[in-house]
């Protein structure tokens, strides 16, 4: 029972941590005192199920359901995958357009939306403000239509605590709104720190914002206008994204240098464009939008397809040796991680280019061979596009398990996402913290089966999940809820390609 309940107060450390809270912010989020919250993440603590589902509810980590226990999943291995399959559209660009959304007083239809749990949470804050939305048929196409006029003061605040996308509100809403309120993800006070890129971004336009608790109180100067141009302090996605959408309702013209060029963004752009906005620099560091005093038009739109879950199917075929095809992966946000990967052995076939349902994205096919890889020569490290991506980073420990000599993964972004890739120690893998930031992996791996529960950082869950197939025996991966959130019936799809992932729950 001590070890269970140690089990237990490691996976609240986790994701207390994953969300940014102190254990004094935990504490006050659920009426409790710090001492309280010490004792559980030690493990000397009885806890009720109602106190469970309540840290759960507070952490956004499904720790425990009432009346349906946490999604496990039963994986047998080792796993020889087979078959084709398609690269889902991406999610962050689903997340990035459906924020873009309340720029439009018309109908945006959105083609094959990721169903996941992101942009549920987001379309529950949409619908509390008034927005209608539909699935229609079987393709996930979204339909949102806007009301004349937004309800913020009924805001689904559970909700918009719940997703860390709420703040892209700030771009659309400050050309509509002299102030307004939003929560924000956790409660906790995330401070100057995080808000200040946000900032930079949005102040040319006139925009205050002050992180209160739990709250940003945003409030508008109408006679501040972009006069130079805007230099991002830091080339995020969000912020480019927020910086586009405060542009868009711009009308004269907005130049935007140090922005991100990554996938998502240019996705926006393209939207953007479909709503009358002129935008050039599309893919480039420099942006220049000459956008419009008001926006009332039906658009249609199809967000490319995700290269992130084609680097997440990519490494299982590669941690599995087997032959796959990939179809739809956009090749121009993969192309340097397939270079370190021809460079470490990986051989595979790829088809001509053809493009995306967006009319602009380039995608190829590509077919994957078995291959005895070894170490590359380089630490891996992420960088902005064009670099490799940081959602990619972390199936290259994986891949690194499996190929001959040492390889040093640098996550220079994140505090703490290197150090749950060490779990894949669990499995038979020889992963080294050398500190928060970098790993060091001795390869090759033979896996073996383990029981393992899910560290609540998305990226790093699903890397464990890919081991599990190469693993020998049975292999369990407890609480999987945190794959939901990014991934779209993960386990279902790899089960098409000869997988044998069984989904249970315990109640």
């Amino acid at each position: 029972m001590a070890d269970y309940k140690g089990r237990i107060g490691n996976l609240i450390r986790d994701a207390r941590k994953h969300r940014g809270l102190t254990q004094h912010q935990l504490a006050e989020l659920l009426g409790t005192s710090q001492s309280a919250i010490n004792r559980i993440e030690k493990g000397h603590q009885n806890l009720s199920l109602e106190m469970l589902a309540r840290i759960g509810a507070a952490l956004d980590s499904e720790i425990v359901a009432l009346g349906a226990g946490p999604t496990h999943l039963r994986v047998d291995g080792p796993t020889t995958l087979s078959g084709s399959i398609d690269v889902k559209t991406s999610k962050n660009a689903g997340v990035a357009l459906l924020c873009a959304s309340l720029l439009n007083k018309g109908r945006t239809t959105l083609r094959k939306v990721a169903r996941i749990e992101e942009v549920n949470r987001l379309l529950e804050v949409l619908n509390s403000l008034g927005v209608a939305t539909r699935w229609i048929g079987d393709d996930n196409d979204l339909e949102i239509i806007p009301p004349a006029e937004l309800n913020l003061a009924a805001i689904d605040e559970a909700a918009a605590r719940r997703t860390r996308s709420v703040i892209m509100f700030l771009g659309p809403l400050l050309h509509r709104y002299d102030e307004f309120d939003l929560p924000y993800a956790g409660g906790c006070n995330l401070g100057e720190r995080t808000v200040e890129p946000h900032m930079s971004a949005l102040r040319p336009f006139g925009l205050d914002v002050k992180a209160t608790d739990g709250s940003y109180h945003a409030s508008v100067n109408r006679t501040i206008e972009p006069v130079r141009p805007i230099v991002l302090t830091e080339r995020g996605d969000s912020v480019t994204e927020n910086a586009l959408m405060a542009a868009a309702l711009h009308p004269g013209t907005t130049v935007i240098r140090n922005a991100s060029s990554n996938y998502m963004v240019q996705d926006l752009c393209f939207y953007l464009e479909k709503l009358g906005v002129q935008i050039e620099g599309i893919g480039t560091t420099t942006l220049r939008i000459t956008g419009r005093t008001s926006i009332d038009v039906d658009v249609d739109y199809s967000p490319s397809e995700d290269p992130i879950e084609a680097m997440s199917l990519l490494a299982a075929a590669i941690v599995t040796k087997s032959e796959i095809t990939i179809r739809r992966v956009p090749i121009e946000f993969l192309e340097l991680e397939l270079a370190i990967l021809e460079e470490m052995g990986f051989r595979y076939d790829r088809t001509e280019e053809y493009v995306a349902n967006n009319g602009m994205t380039r995608l190829v096919d590509l077919t994957t061979h078995p291959s005895e890889l070894r170490a590359p020569l380089d630490k891996i490290h992420p960088m902005p596009f064009p670099g490799l991506n940081i959602d990619n980073l972390p199936f290259f420990a994986v891949i690194a398990a499996v190929a001959e000599g040492q390889t040093l993964l640098h996550d220079w972004v994140y505090e703490n996402r290197a150090i749950y890739l060490t779990e894949l120690n669990k499995l038979g893998a020889q992963v080294k913290l050398l500190d928060p930031h970098r790993v060091l992996i001795d390869g090759p791996t033979h896996f073996s089966g383990a029981e393992i529960v899910c560290p609540p950082a998305l990226r790093p869950a699903v890397v464990i999940l890919l081991a599990m197939l190469a693993s020998k025996g049975t292999s369990v991966l407890r609480s999987t809820y945190v794959i939901h959130r990014g991934y779209e019936d993960l386990a279902e799809r790899l089960n098409q390609l000869g997988a044998n992932i069984e989904t249970f729950r315990d109640i």
